[in-house]
């Protein structure tokens, strides 16, 4: 995550012109030994480019990665405030949640850090007035859109580098802080996440763990999020969020009824994907008569479909 001197140098590149490391120490306040690593970091995650001047002097630039077009955005946007002293790590990753108004529990619940925790990162915000509403949830005021869009372009931007460190054809599908959910299109890439202690297989692939083997046209989804548990519930959102056509539709509802997943609990997670609509259509097709459930969000299968497909992986 990018700390404050990081956002530092990219206020000085933002314009787009070609710096010394000279140029930066006078333009960031920060000591040239500190700004060697600091350059060192941007280089390596991609956000500036390096050339050579006179007396082989090291002269840097930003890239267009979107993470410096979304801060490029942010600063030209809301360029009074102060964001290099404002967005800490911490307060960047809090960002991420407030899309929508949510509880501080919630986001202490899903970064697994305390509620005071949140409340420290939150506090900048709230003595700027940014946060709408004021508590008991939080949410990024409605004029504060380019400051979500840099934290969503910083985070998705991580995953990606740490993903493409493994697998080069890695794409992020979902993310939040702690988590990614991605595609690979090359068989060695999924070789090689196969074999990595923080990569596990996810989406259809993942069915065969609980007796439902599917075929697959093409490369497995992977999950990161080496600290948690993969449930059920969330291969279920991952196969949705992949793809929500009928056929996985069809998989994702059989896979609810093979492993008995509590509609309430599959409920809580999909929210965090933004699939608890479809989540929610599934569970009354399951309860009800296919054929006489409208499917908004999600294509449901027929009753001869979804009948079908029980009785070749179910043996129902």
């Amino acid at each position: 995550m990018l700390a404050r001197a990081h956002l530092a140098v990219l206020d000085t590149l933002s314009s787009g012109y070609e710096a010394t490391l000279d140029d930066l120490v006078a333009g960031t306040a920060y000591s040239r030994t500190h700004l060697y690593r600091v350059l060192d970091d941007l280089l390596t995650a991609g956000l500036l480019t390096e050339s050579r001047g006179h007396h082989n002097q090291r002269r840097v630039r930003v890239t267009d990665d979107p993470v410096v077009e979304a801060y490029r955005q942010l600063t030209s946007k809301l360029g009074h405030v102060e964001w290099i002293n404002l967005l800490s790590p911490a307060t960047i990753r809090i960002c991420w949640y407030l899309d929508e108004p949510r509880r501080v529990a919630a986001i202490a619940d899903r970064l697994d850090i305390s509620r005071q925790a949140v409340h420290n990162a939150l506090s900048p915000l709230k003595n700027r007035a940014m946060l709408s509403p004021a508590g008991p949830e939080y949410a990024l005021a409605d004029d504060l859109h380019p400051l979500l869009e840099f934290v969503q372009a910083l985070v998705t931007h991580e995953h990606r580098k740490r993903a493409r460190h493994l697998a080069p054809s890695a794409t992020v599908e979902w993310c939040d802080p702690k988590r990614a959910l991605i595609r690979v299109s090359e068989p060695e890439d999924t070789d090689i996440l196969r074999s990595s202690d923080d990569w596990q297989v996810s989406g259809l692939a993942r069915f065969q763990a609980f007796g439902l083997r599917f075929y697959l046209s093409g490369e497995p989804a992977f999950w990161y999020a080496p600290t948690e548990e993969l449930t059920p519930a969330e291969v279920v959102c991952h196969t949705l969020v992949l793809d929500s056509d009928s056929r996985r539709v069809s998989y994702a509802m059989l896979l609810i009824e093979t492993a008995e997943i509590d509609e309430g609990v599959l409920t809580d997670i999909a929210d965090w994907y933004g699939v608890a609509a479809g989540v929610s259509e599934m569970y009354q097709a399951l309860r009800e008569d296919l054929e006489q459930t409208d499917g908004h969000t999600v294509r449901l299968p027929s009753e001869a479909e979804y009948s079908a497909l029980k009785a070749q992986y179910a043996g129902t």
